[in-house]
């Protein structure tokens, strides 16, 4: 029988605490299912599909791993898979705290699977995705908290918001259609004004001004 696990999250960014987690729970199953939550809420500082690519690209030397999105109860995507397994990695007594709640509530959902926790190498204990995208929204180092690659795509600028970069896509498309309006009023005042002078609705600018 294939033993599956899933490793949830939304990956955002991708640190290396979470390879860290990923390498060790391979080792664990046949099968490691990464997956993807799509959580909105969450304001997230690379897109599904960046982040989707970001971790097939880190984990391409993980034979046994693959990256699947989801967007539903983490126990209804697990039993989709078939997964037995619940892979989570513990940094400390605060991510127990909150995993000891979740687990009791997906056993009472589902107590087939199981929750299997990881502590997280001593190394990599600090390094959180919230912390580390705040400090790549305030233009700080981040390469020591994930790989040079994904460090690479925030120092590029591509560390706002999803939601931030759908604001920032409405006020530049204002900006590019108010331009467009004043420029189609500029140019109709111009082909306007000859006839308008013509007709006497308007007076000449030129009229009284001595010829040389």
């Amino acid at each position: 029988m294939t033993r599956i696990g899933v490793y949830p999250g939304t990956f955002d960014p991708m640190t290396l605490g979470h390879l860290d987690i990923i390498r060790r729970g391979a080792r664990l199953v046949d099968r490691l299912v990464i997956g993807v939550a799509t959580n909105p809420s969450k304001s997230p500082m690379f897109t599904l599909a960046e982040r989707k690519t970001q971790i097939l690209r880190e984990t391409a030397d993980i034979s046994n791993v693959e990256v699947v999105e989801f967007d539903e109860l983490l126990m209804t995507f697990a039993e989709r898979l078939g997964a037995t397994v619940i892979v989570r990695g513990l940094r400390g007594a605060g991510d127990f705290e909150y995993e000891f709640q979740m687990t009791g509530m997906n056993r009472a959902l589902n107590d087939d699977i199981e929750q299997v926790f990881l502590m997280a190498d001593v190394a990599l204990q600090p390094i959180a995705s919230r912390l580390v995208k705040e400090i790549a929204v305030y233009g700080g180092d981040i390469r020591k908290f994930v790989t040079p690659a994904i460090a690479a795509q925030a120092i590029t600028g591509r560390y706002l918001g999803a939601g931030d970069l759908a604001v920032t896509r409405q006020a530049t498309g204002r900006m590019v259609r108010w331009g467009m309006l004043i420029v189609a009023l500029y140019a109709a005042i111009a082909l306007l004004t000859p006839l308008l002078i013509q007709l006497g609705w308007l007076a000449d600018p030129n009229a009284g001004l001595e010829n040389p």
